[in-house]
């Protein structure tokens, strides 16, 4: 009898462990924000990371705050971009 009484309380300790630890993760990694008028488009990282374009590889040093522009004449949308991002720790 003591050791089903145990091994109950072991395993609501751990129902309970596990509960508190996924209550502590209900933010996000990471918030950017994308600015995308016609022309120049600017991504900017608000919180917890670092980004950059990579559609033709990865070329620079990841930065917080980024832009590019698309080329072209009555162009009043840009094909899709590839950015990449890092979680800044």
């Amino acid at each position: 009898m003591r050791r089903k009484a145990m091994s109950a309380v072991a395993a609501l300790a751990l129902i309970a462990i596990g509960w508190i630890a996924g209550q502590a993760q209900t933010g996000p990694d990471f918030e950017f924000i994308v600015d995308a008028p016609v022309g120049q488009t600017f991504v900017e990282c608000v919180k917890g990371c670092k980004l950059l374009w990579v559609e033709r590889g990865i070329v620079g040093t990841p930065q917080r705050v980024f832009q590019f522009r698309c080329g072209g004449p009555n162009q009043d949308r840009c094909s899709s971009a590839r950015v990449g991002g890092w979680i800044d720790r």
